[in-house]
């Protein structure tokens, strides 16, 4: 089993997350590949829970995995919920 990469701090500017990894990069990613973390007040997005595969905001149940960072990959809960308007 492969080590796995995880974050060790997540910073914000006005419109990009940057996610530092324990491998030395640092990811920065827009806040609109995240609706929730983007209407977030600055008090909200400083309370991120940092767990051993991604980041957690308990008050915006917010969920961000490394390995979809890693992948480039935003918020899919919208995309589960067109793929079941589309089945509707």
């Amino acid at each position: 089993m492969g080590t796995s990469v995880k974050a060790t701090t997540v910073r914000f500017d006005d419109d990009t997350m940057w996610v530092d990894l324990s491998d030395g990069r640092t990811i920065g990613v827009p806040l609109a590949w995240f609706p929730r973390l983007l209407k977030a007040t600055p008090k909200q997005r400083a309370q991120v829970e940092i767990g051993n595969y991604g980041l957690h905001w308990e008050a915006i149940d917010e969920d961000v995995s490394v390995a979809g960072l890693l992948a480039g990959q935003g918020d899919q809960t919208r995309l589960g919920r067109a793929a079941m308007n589309l089945m509707a």
